[in-house]
């Protein structure tokens, strides 16, 4: 079975899968004449989740132009995973039960790279018809700077270029341009042609992204300006014309899994492979991810929008609502419980979330912290029931076993994300006069200290994740050792003060001495970790 628009006529060799219900290349056709999405980052959340999306209005006739897809990271997903497969592929949704739904998508109709179709893209985004260009390229693909504060080379120079110069060194196949500078040329080039607004959305998985993408477009632009390259007229645009909406996005998508690939290569599919591009990403002619997902959208589309809301999990509402879908998510229900056990599982040799939800003491741990910390203080954004959504984390997401997600992953850059997960609960508690009283966040923070000696609990060494701080937050534990039991709140006052990494100062809060007490408790040696949850979390 090749996964192929041909390969797929025949619909009886693809029995146990969902096929399109729309005449593929009448899509493609109109995609091609008159598009509505371009989408930047085509990796496998946007095949998971967007691309489903748009396929399930596509079958019911919600939709005609399809997505184009395109992609500034290498070319080697377009060229190499969409390309040969006419732009399809199957999407493996893993449900806890065990069962799979199995469903070729081709919502994508054209797949373009800003290194061969430079000049393709900027006719898109010419077009009257386009409304909304969307973007899944990581936090990092936003940042004009690096985690010191210092302009990239790259961006420096492209502050300094004049945009149609830009614009010609990328048709000519120059890869030498930041993505923002490439959107903010584009996107000023769409002001002179047609002139028509344009939504610019980020779908990224950080908070306030369209703030992110907004800062980055209007930075370049006001360089552009104070060098004469543009006029006023043309920022005028970039501010009035141009609307950056803010999105929570949610939905685990692992990267491609063996087993899915060897389920698939049994149902007789041919050359699905997985690999890895020359930038790391780990691409497929598959993609597998859970059945939950989330997409809460800022409905500001100057220019219209595709009818997304009718496409399962998928709201629009205003920025504040989304800001605070946001904040159940990353402070209270989410992600805080993702960081507790992608800690302590690294610290007790685990190497799966689902593993660890038969753990009773991460479960207890996750579960009163959450419960009893956690919800007293969440942001209830009205359109989506914390309690329900929580419920939904602890009894179906995690414990899933077909979910390929580790404790490893999650614990990545883990600096990065305590003022966030955990800082912005520490501070509502400190607001209303008790953060004195909490028992399991300092234990998690506890656990991250401890983790950061670098020894599990059976006294072995291991490797953490990458971080950025990682070595910095090492140092600032000084001479502490595994096994040290004579910790005081001295010895971790640096960091516990420190509010970068965790937002605010835990020392002024009140809280070292049993952040303190905990560390000591989880130190004492072989089994320790172990003994010291039981002890607080049976």
């Amino acid at each position: 079975m090749k996964l192929t628009l041909e390969g797929i006529k025949n619909r009886d060799d693809w029995k146990g899968f969902k096929l399109p219900e729309f005449d593929i290349a009448k899509m493609c056709e109109t995609t091609k004449e008159t598009p509505v999405w371009i989408h930047f980052g085509s990796g496998n959340i946007f095949r998971a989740f967007l691309c489903s999306a748009a396929q399930e209005l596509l079958n019911t006739g919600v939709m005609k132009s399809g997505i184009t897809a395109a992609e500034s990271h290498g070319t080697e997903i377009i060229t190499e995973c969409f390309k040969p497969h006419d732009n399809l592929c199957v999407a493996v949704t893993l449900n806890g039960d065990g069962s799979t739904t199995k469903e070729v998508v081709g919502s994508v109709g054209e797949a373009l790279t800003t290194a061969y179709d430079f000049r393709r893209i900027e006719e898109i985004f010419c077009t009257d018809s386009l409304q909304m260009v969307s973007f899944t390229i990581t936090e990092k693909g936003y940042a004009l700077r690096d985690a010191s504060g210092n302009i990239f080379p790259m961006v420096d120079t492209d502050k300094k270029t004049d945009p149609k110069v830009i614009m010609d060194d990328m048709a000519a196949g120059k890869q030498n341009h930041h993505l923002m500078s490439m959107i903010t040329a584009l996107t000023l080039k769409r002001k002179s042609s047609c002139g028509k607004p344009i939504a610019l959305v980020s779908m990224d998985n950080c908070s306030h992204n369209g703030e992110k993408i907004e800062n980055a477009v209007k930075e370049i632009a006001g360089a552009w300006e104070a060098a004469g390259f543009i006029s006023k007229e043309d920022v005028e645009y970039l501010n009035s014309k141009v609307s950056y909406p803010w999105s929570m996005i949610d939905k685990i998508t692992p990267r491609p899994d063996k087993k899915v690939e060897e389920m698939l290569i049994a149902d007789g599919i041919d050359e699905i492979k997985p690999f890895v591009t020359p930038n790391g990403t780990y691409i497929a002619a598959f993609v597998n991810a859970e059945r939950p997902q989330y997409l809460v959208v800022e409905d500001d589309f100057p220019n219209g929008r595709p009818e997304l809301n009718k496409a399962r999990g998928i709201i629009f509402t205003d920025r504040d609502t989304v800001n605070k879908a946001e904040r159940m998510k990353v402070c209270t229900c989410l992600n805080p419980l993702h960081t507790a056990l992608a800690v302590y599982g690294c610290l007790l040799g685990y190497t799966s979330i689902s593993a660890e939800m038969k753990d009773k003491e991460l479960v207890n741990l996750i579960t009163k912290m959450s419960s009893t910390e956690g919800m007293p203080v969440v942001v209830n954004p009205g359109i989506l029931d914390p309690e329900k959504f929580l419920e939904e984390c602890l009894t179906e997401r995690f414990p899933n076993p077909f979910m390929p997600d580790t404790p490893q992953r999650i614990a990545t850059d883990t600096s990065q994300k305590l003022p966030i997960r955990y800082g912005e609960n520490f501070k509502a508690h400190i607001e209303k006069g008790d953060a004195d009283k909490l028992v399991y966040m300092p234990l998690v923070i506890a656990g991250w200290l401890r983790y950061l000696l670098a020894v599990d609990d059976n006294g072995e060494a291991f490797e953490p994740s990458s971080d950025p701080l990682l070595s910095d937050a090492q140092a600032m534990l000084g001479a502490i050792k595994f096994g040290k039991t004579d910790v005081t709140e001295s010895d971790l006052s640096k960091i516990l003060s420190n509010e970068v990494i965790f937002g605010t100062n835990l020392v002024k809060a009140g809280l070292a001495p049993i952040i303190t007490k905990y560390f000591n408790e989880l130190n004492a040696g072989k089994g320790a970790i172990r003994e010291t949850l039981k002890k607080y979390c049976d």
